[in-house]
Order: structure tokens, then C-alpha cells, then sequence
């Protein structure tokens, strides 16, 4: 599929709106994968659009900047979060993003493991979902020390004072499961990138833009021993990288249930955490993709089959997340406990019963309309779905954190939490990071895989 230098090889594909894998028919003069990829990428007139969504989300990156520089000149108490709530906004938003962060490894690890063909037109952009929205994760638990500046405290590191991280922490145990999940997947994204990397070097008219893709291809020529070596690397990373989708959301999930705070102490959290990040973070996917495919004529590579496929995902992960609220609620009237059997009253009828219905209706009740075939392959539904699913497992995580929180053991230590307008700043700051990153992806490196896809629809021609 590609000569000695790596450039890939031209092959014909036929747009279709048929929703199965990309066919071939004699005498189609259709542009090949490689040139309608790379063209997205190589072009020298950026489009107007992308201008201006990378400056809408620049705009807000640098109003997280600013309320992080406040932050920091007036400490936490900028914040809403306060006593009882001392866990509030900032972990709410960590535990939405790592749960996004989810889809990438699996859609590029496990689903390439299980030989899962479909993956290969939407792993590229899912994996870099997956970097952005750790890096965004990352962020709130340094925010919410009190004193960022000594974050290097939580780490191992030799000193002069023997003074080391106190390892029954849970924010310890996040410092170690983040970073060897952002780190195993950067390296299984940087790899994959390579073949395609050198694609762009061979094509690209810009001296500049040569020496840059020519850097980051390390030498690729798409000898057979290159291909070789990759060929064994990638899937040693993917096998690495297979059990971090479910260690460290469970990690996450041991944060809640190592506490003795009733609506935490459970040992449903770390499987239904990580069912939820699934959930999420495939919602996440279907989000990007729509747009993408519509904006940049991806029709043909992002598919009716593919959001077909990560519906019904979405639909078996939500399944397990509607198990885990009912054991939830099972298990706080089977076990006798009266503290646990209150949260759960105080979640349903409490002040801040509207965000546990909403997530409810969101997490549980949406999800139910991915049963109809008619509804899985309607984009705009599928869109729609998929923002509602977002905004029900923010909601989760605002549930699980301030209203377990808010009324604890003694109704003397009672209080409500009222977000001021930073949290929201941050909120809102971390998804213009996110989108900040994406862009920049989206205009410097091919959004899709160039090589795996020319391999998918050279199978698909020899079995034609």
C-alpha cells in the first residue's frame, strides 16, 4: 500500500451514504484516501470556519487563564466549595474529563485487539480527544491543592528532607493512574502517527512543513522491516494500554469508595465508574464526529455503520450505569444503613433533587431511544443523544460529589454549595482548552488514518 518512501498508494473510493464499510467499483475516478485526507491538512487557504471556532475556543482558554491567575492570587476561596462541600466544582469537572478520556484508548486499544475493522476511521480523533481531555482533567486536582505551585510534592521524588507522598491519599493515587494513562496513550497515539506523518512530509509543498513531518516520521520509508517493527510495537502498546481503561477509572472510583462519607462507601464505584466513562466518552466521539464528517466531507470514512456501531456502545455502557444507579439504590435500603438510606432520599427529594432527576432523564431514559435502528442512524437524533448523555454525566459526578457531601452525619454541619462565578469560568476555560487543542489537531494533523484506512479498503478490494 505505499512505496519505498512511504508515500501511500492512490485508491479509488466511492462516497456512499449506505452506512457499510468503504466498497470499490472499476472505474470510479473518485479522489483516493490519501489525497482527500491529507488535503485537509496540506491545504494552504485555512477555512474561514475554523477560524472562527479556534478563536471562540481561544477566547475562552484565556478566560481560564485569567480566573487561574485570580486563582492563585486569592487562593480556593474564589470558589463556592467550602465546609461541608470540600470537594466540589473542580473535582466534579476532573472526573467528567478523565471519564471522556475513556474512548480514545478504547476505541484504539481493545476494539484493535478484537480486530474490530470499524474502528479505523474514527480511532485517529478519538485518541486525540483522549489526550486533550486529560490534559484538561490534569488541571483541576493542581487547582484544587490550595498550593499548586508545590505539586511536585506528590510525586517520589529524592529530597534532602526524606519527605515523601503520603501514599493512602487518593489524590496521590490520581497523580499515578493520570499520568501512566497520559503518557501509555501518547505513546500509542505518536505511534500511529508515524506512517502518516511521513505521508505528510512526502507531499507537503513547504521547505518548513518537510523538515518539521520529516522530524516527527524519525526516518520512515515503509520498508518491510519498518513496517515489521511497527506492526509489533503498536500492538504491544494496544496490549499495554488495555488494562488502563479499566484501572484507572476504577482508581477514580476507589477516590469515592475509600471514604467512609455515606453515598461513597460502596464497592459498586470502580466498575460503574468505568462503565460511565465508556458511556461518556463514547458520547464524547459521537459529538466530534458529526460535525467533523459533515464540516470536512467525511461521509465517506465516518459512516452511518460507524455511529451505528458506537450507539449501540453507548447504549450496552448505559445499560450498566442505569444497573449500577438501581444497585445504588438497592443496596442503601438492603444494608440498614439509615445514613445511606437518607442520601438517597436526599438525592431524590433533597434541594438538590432537579440534578438527580435531570440525570436521570439524561443517563437513563435518552439512551432508551438507541433500541430503534431508525433513531441510531439519524444524525441530527444521534447528535442530539449524545449532547444530552454529556450533560448527564456532568450531572453524575455533581450528584455523586455535592450531594453526598452537602448533609453528611450531624445535620449541625449542614450546608448548601452555591458555585460562584469562577467555577464557571473554569468550567467553561477547560472546554476552550479542550477545543483549542482539537483545532490545532484538526489543522496540522490528519484527523483520520491514512495507512489503516488504505489497508481496510485495499481488503475490501481483493474480496470484491
Amino acid at each position: 500500500m505505499s512505496d519505498s518512501r512511504g508515500n501511500p498508494a492512490d485508491v479509488a473510493i466511492e462516497p456512499h451514504t449506505s452506512g457499510e464499510a468503504p466498497t470499490l467499483e472499476p472505474g470510479q475516478t473518485y479522489a483516493s484516501v490519501t489525497d482527500q485526507i491529507s488535503a485537509i491538512v496540506l491545504t494552504r487557504h485555512t477555512p474561514k470556519g475554523w477560524f472562527v471556532g479556534f478563536g471562540i475556543s481561544f477566547v475562552l482558554l484565556m478566560a481560564f487563564l485569567y480566573a487561574t491567575a485570580y486563582l492563585f492570587a486569592k487562593g480556593v476561596g474564589i470558589w463556592g466549595t467550602t465546609i461541608p462541600i470540600g470537594w466540589a466544582f473542580p473535582i466534579v469537572n476532573f472526573v467528567w474529563w478523565v471519564g471522556i478520556a475513556h474512548a480514545g484508548t478504547l476505541i484504539s486499544a481493545i476494539l484493535l485487539l478484537l480486530s474490530q475493522d470499524w474502528r479505523t476511521s474514527i480511532n485517529r480523533f478519538a485518541e486525540a480527544m483522549t489526550l486533550f481531555a486529560v490534559a484538561c482533567a490534569g488541571l483541576f486536582p493542581l487547582l484544587h491543592l490550595g498550593r499548586p505551585w508545590v505539586f511536585h510534592w506528590l510525586m517520589p521524588y529524592p529530597n534532602t528532607m526524606d519527605l515523601w507522598p503520603q501514599f493512602r491519599s487518593p489524590l496521590v493515587w490520581d497523580v499515578f493512574a493520570v499520568l501512566t494513562y497520559f503518557t501509555v496513550s501518547i505513546l500509542f497515539w505518536y505511534t500511529g502517527l508515524i506512517p502518516d506523518l511521513a505521508t505528510l512530509r512526502d507531499r507537503t509543498p513547504s521547505r518548513f512543513a518537510q523538515i518539521v513531518y520529516g522530524m516527527l516520521a524519525m526516518g520512515w520509508r515503509g520498508s518491510a522491516v519498518h513496517w515489521h517493527r511497527y506492526a509489533t510495537a503498536y500492538l504491544l502498546m494496544a496490549g499495554l494500554a488495555t488494562p488502563l481503561v479499566v484501572s484507572v477509572h476504577s482508581i477514580v472510583g476507589m477516590d469515592f469508595a475509600a471514604a467512609i462519607v455515606p453515598g461513597w462507601h460502596t464497592t459498586i464505584f470502580p466498575p460503574y465508574f468505568v462503565a460511565g466513562a465508556i458511556f461518556s466518552g463514547f458520547a464524547m466521539v459521537v459529538t466530534l464526529a458529526i460535525p467533523l464528517r459533515a464540516v470536512y466531507g467525511l461521509q465517506s470514512f465516518v459512516t452511518l455503520r460507524h455511529l451505528d456501531n458506537m450507539a449501540k456502545i453507548i447504549l450496552a455502557t448505559g445499560s450498566i450505569v442505569a444497573y449500577g444507579y438501581t444497585a445504588e439504590v438497592f443496596f442503601s435500603y438492603y444494608s440498614g444503613n439509615p445514613y445511606e438510606r437518607y442520601v438517597t432520599i436526599n438525592r431524590a427529594l433533597g434541594p438538590y433533587a432537579w440534578s438527580y432527576w435531570a440525570l436521570i432523564a439524561c443517563n437513563i431514559v435518552t439512551p432508551q431511544l438507541l433500541w430503534f435502528r431508525s433513531v441510531r442512524r439519524s444524525v441530527p437524533v444521534l447528535f442530539v443523544i449524545s449532547l444530552v448523555i454529556n450533560v448527564g454525566m456532568w450531572l453524575e459526578r455533581f450528584v455523586i460529589v455535592v450531594v453526598s457531601l452537602h448533609r453528611d452525619f450531624l445535620p449541625s454541619a449542614w450546608g448548601m454549595y452555591y458555585p460562584t462565578i469562577w467555577d464557571f469560568v473554569h468550567f467553561v476555560g477547560s472546554l476552550g482548552l479542550f477545543f483549542t487543542l482539537l483545532f490545532l489537531f484538526i489543522r496540522l494533523l490528519p484527523m483520520i488514518s491514512i495507512f489503516e484506512l488504505r489497508e481496510l479498503v485495499h481488503e475490501t478490494e481483493e474480496k470484491a
